[in-house]
């Protein structure tokens, strides 16, 4: 009788634990979207890979959806539109500010910040056979193809081009697009801001003979004194086309989340994606710099509470009390 009683109190312990789970769970999505950008650039790969992940493992049904990348994911998770985006520091910053070209004079500040991504280099490139191999080849009137319109490509990359004097063309664009266009003689160069390698310029070298052009020290310097950008330098592994590393700036990209989700729904998607970075990795190559000692790199926008207590718990992330939204 002893051992059934003992078995019995096992038995509720385990349904009461089950439903303290399952209480966890009050106010979770049946379903969720991430926002991405435009197929073809890293944001729509990565976005995929990590939706999948978390779909996987907390057993809510969740993808990718094609947007026009970082200043509308702002606006459509800010909104509630959809529930998680992704975004760079520069757009971010832009839009808490209320200068979202999107929606010009709201403050967008219900996104919040949930894990870092990985840097966004700054990258050009053109064809072999246009003779273009540096910043000072570039002609007058050039066609630069500058990525889908609000992107972080197309609010950055023309000023600084005219800032390095480059007299251009604006084009925009999806990555895909935009490569083709290249290829098919349409385009002159392509300015790509988005996590290495870009799925629109390893396609372009396996089918043709290609240019990655690299900034001079001179135009690396000028640029991030002028503006939200690091020093970086783009892997010689990263592409086939590269013998050494080229020269580059980059911004880092912020996964985001609704202000209003429930703390333990994010924590938990912030849990699936910070806890294997291999498997993350396996899913974009630019994951390797998805690691949670880079919680730090969020200087703009406040933390989701369920991020924060992930952080705080499991990476010693010190997030002051004002950095936490609600707090």
């Amino acid at each position: 009788m002893k051992f059934t009683a003992l078995t019995g109190a096992v038995v509720v312990a385990a349904f009461s634990a089950t439903m303290s789970v399952a209480q966890d769970r009050t106010g979770w999505p049946e379903s969720f979207t991430v926002g991405t950008g435009s197929q073809g650039g890293t944001y729509f790969g990565y976005g995929s890979g990590w939706a999948g992940i978390v779909s996987e493992v907390l057993g809510v049904s969740g993808g990718a959806e094609v947007t026009g990348g970082p200043m509308q994911n702002m606006a459509l998770v800010h909104t509630g539109d959809l529930p998680f985006g992704m975004t760079t520091m520069g757009p971010a910053a832009e839009s808490i500010a209320g200068s979202n070209p999107i929606a010009p004079g709201l403050q967008m500040n219900n996104a919040c910040a949930m894990f870092p991504m990985y840097q966004t280099p700054f990258s050009v490139t053109a064809l072999a056979s246009s003779g273009i191999a540096s910043i000072s080849d570039i002609p007058a009137g050039a066609r630069i193809g500058f990525g889908p319109a609000g992107s972080t490509s197309d609010t950055y990359f023309p000023q600084m081009m005219e800032a390095l004097g480059v007299n251009f063309e604006r084009r925009n664009g999806g990555w895909s697009d935009l490569g083709g266009q290249l290829q098919d003689g349409l385009l002159d160069v392509i300015a790509f801001a988005a996590g290495v390698p870009v799925p629109a310029v390893s396609q372009l070298e396996v089918q043709t003979e290609i240019n990655i052009i690299e900034f001079t020290e001179e135009e690396q310097a000028k640029i991030t004194a002028a503006f939200p950008v690091a020093n970086f330098d783009i892997s010689a592994d990263a592409y086939t086309t590269l013998e050494a590393p080229a020269r580059s700036v980059s911004m880092w990209n912020f996964a985001i989340a609704n202000c209003d989700l429930p703390e333990t729904f994010v924590y938990e998607v912030v849990n699936a994606v910070m806890s294997d970075n291999e498997r993350m990795v396996n899913t974009h190559r630019a994951a390797t710099s998805t690691l949670p000692e880079f919680w730090d790199r969020n200087t703009v926008m406040k933390w989701h509470p369920g991020a924060a207590r992930w952080f705080t718990e499991n990476a010693g992330a010190n997030i002051a009390a004002d950095m936490i939204h609600g707090g």
